[in-house]
């Protein structure tokens, strides 16, 4: 089968693309390449453009009526800089979609899998969540992907299209083969920058807020692998109309879906954990919050069991050893 996915060529986007071409599927890749990378493209269909542009995807489907279904990756998705950006993150995130999906609608591709995140889940006493949890979006970041579960909600019932909103957690590793990997040599994730300091591209590790009210007052999230994040979009696409029929098809054309490893861990305990792979400790420093931030939760992922027969597959420490190689790689793979 053949899909479209929007932002393509960054990190999450040519991750799932390299899953669905493991699996016997053809993605067709849109990217502006304003994040993105054109040598996460190499080989693959592949279109340079915005996500908004009518002709632009009138013109993809001209050339692939046979595309079943679009996973929709295309985002600003920096908590901090959101913050700082407002205007620029509403414009791409809510703003392009909004079109995106409404010219979807018109060429008659009416299924769409949404990159939806966990940051608009409020903290629960006991930090884990279900889809029904209740929901607090404490950054634009987070209220752009709230507002799109919304719209595309509103779409799904108006319009008479479906959509899945993948509530992704914190994505870690790369690529297993190596093909691609975080292309940002500047991250602003915890893995990302422990990566760094063991290149020797930072001097040490910030610990942003340590008085959170977890086991040992450090942030705690939910890590989840991003080939098993990959994985689950091929489910989701692949058995599509499958998934709605087990979720008892409802009325609104719209499933929420929570992705993660149904554990948390904490900054500390990703560290330990770092130093044990990595086998050498690292230079870390304690500073305040970032702005944004909050305490952090982990996933109940027992809907995505029951519904795509989906679980995560890689651990934390494979998550490290994939960051670590492709940190490695990510100069003579990308000159970053």
């Amino acid at each position: 089968m053949k899909y479209l996915i929007t932002g393509g060529a960054g990190y999450i986007g040519s991750t799932i693309s390299s899953a669905l071409l493991d699996a016997g599927h053809t993605p067709v890749i849109l990217d502006s390449l304003v994040t993105g990378r054109i040598e996460f493209t190499k080989g693959r269909i592949f279109y340079q453009g915005d996500i908004a542009d009518p002709t632009l995807l009138k013109n993809i489907f001209q050339e692939h009526p046979d595309i079943q279904a679009t996973v929709h990756c295309a985002a600003l998705i920096v908590v901090p800089d959101s913050v700082s950006q407002p205007y620029e993150y509403y414009r791409e995130n809510v703003v392009k979609s909004i079109e995106l999906f409404r010219n979807l609608n018109k060429l008659g591709c009416n299924r769409v899998v949404f990159s939806s995140s966990a940051s608009i889940y409020t903290t629960t006493p006991d930090f884990i969540v279900t889809e029904e949890s209740p929901l607090s979006q404490t950054s634009p970041y987070a209220r752009t992907k709230y507002m799109m579960e919304m719209v595309l909600r509103d779409f799904c019932s108006a319009y008479r299209m479906r959509g899945i909103a993948l509530r992704y957690f914190n994505l870690i590793g790369a690529d297993p083969k190596m093909r691609t990997g975080l292309q940002n040599p500047h991250p602003t994730h915890i893995l990302g920058k422990l990566v760094q300091v063991a290149l020797g591209e930072l001097p040490y590790l910030e610990i942003t807020g340590t008085d959170y009210p977890t086991r040992d007052g450090t942030g705690l999230r939910d890590y989840i692998h991003v080939w098993d994040l990959a994985r689950a979009h091929v489910k989701a696409v692949s058995a599509f109309d499958n998934i709605f029929a087990k979720a008892g098809d409802p009325a609104d054309g719209y499933l929420a879906i929570n992705l993660g490893t149904g554990q948390g861990v904490t900054v500390r305990e990703m560290v330990v954990a770092f130093e044990k792979v990595y086998g050498k400790t690292v230079n870390k420093k304690e500073v305040g919050h970032r702005p944004g931030d909050i305490a952090g939760a982990y996933a109940s992922a027992d809907k995505a069991a029951s519904l795509m027969g989906w679980k995560t597959e890689l651990n934390l420490e494979q998550g490290i050893q994939h960051a670590l190689e492709w940190g490695k790689r990510r100069k003579e793979i990308l000159g970053l």
